[in-house]
Parts: C-alpha cells; sequence; structure tokens
C-alpha cells in the first residue's frame, strides 16, 4: 500500500512488514480537492490503475502517456510541467468522492510522475499529480503493482 501524506510532502511505501521506503514529494500548488479542473490533488482511496514506462531511459518524457524521447533541460522554455521517466496512474475508488462524475481521478490523469523541477520536490507546486524525483520513481515504479491500493490523505 502506498500512503501519501499530502502535509509532510511524502510518500510511504508499506508492505506488511512495515514500512517499506519513504519518498520526498510535490503535490499541487492549489492544494487538495477533487473537483475536476481544479488543478489540486485529489484524496481519498486510489488504486494504481496502469504502470507506463518500464523499462525505458531515466528522463523519458511522456505525452498523452507515450514516451517521445529524452529530456533535455533546455527544453524547458516549450513547457513547465513535464512527465517524466514513469506513470502510475491513479484511479479513484470512492464513489462520489473521486470516482465517477466530476471528482474522478483517472479521467482527471492524476499520476505519480517524475519531473524535470526535482530541485523543488518537498515543495506544493504540481498541477494536482503527485511528482517525484526520477530516481526515486522509477525505484517505486518496480516495487509496485497494478491494483496496489494508494491512500491520500491531507
Amino acid at each position: 500500500m502506498i500512503k501519501i501524506v499530502v502535509s509532510e510532502q511524502k510518500l510511504y511505501h508499506h508492505r506488511k512488514t512495515g514500512v517499506v521506503c519513504v519518498y520526498p514529494i510535490s503535490t499541487a500548488s492549489k492544494g487538495i480537492g477533487n473537483q475536476e479542473n481544479s488543478f489540486q490533488t485529489p484524496l481519498g482511496r486510489h488504486r494504481i490503475y496502469a504502470k507506463i514506462g518500464e523499462g525505458l531511459p531515466s528522463y523519458t518524457y511522456f505525452e498523452s502517456r507515450k514516451p517521445k524521447g529524452v529530456f533535455k533541460q533546455e527544453m524547458c522554455e516549450k513547457k513547465g510541467d513535464w512527465i517524466l521517466s514513469r506513470i502510475l496512474w491513479l484511479e479513484g475508488l470512492e464513489v462520489g468522492v473521486n470516482k465517477r462524475g466530476h471528482v474522478d481521478t483517472k479521467n482527471r490523469y492524476i499520476y505519480i510522475h517524475g519531473t524535470n523541477e526535482e530541485s523543488k520536490i518537498g515543495l506544493p507546486v504540481s498541477h494536482g499529480c503527485i511528482r517525484m524525483q526520477n530516481d526515486d520513481v522509477i525505484d517505486l515504479f518496480a516495487r509496485v503493482q497494478c491494483g496496489e491500493q494508494v491512500i491520500i490523505k491531507a
């Protein structure tokens, strides 16, 4: 199970034996909320819907969940919120909270992913997703399975 604690800007990966890994993260600059188009990080019970990017080089960038190449720093001028290295696509499990209607985490394309702004990890600066350092998201990706539960708490 993955537990994300927004107030701590930390992701905890638990196994039955206890905490396996703790990673610093970045959640949304606009805070927490489940409404579509809010650019907020959704709360509640989720699961990993899909794992995208297995075996690709670190810093691979994605557009619409498709790998497009390897990110270079000079590309920053093109856009600001790059999705790099790996994608763990989240799906809400609570109808009316983060599933269906205008609060659907999966339809909002909320991911756990790598970023080009690794120096900002630990600060709430994302557009709603959970950002991680690239080495950390690659490590986490290798440890988790599709269907694994993800809890996002304030």
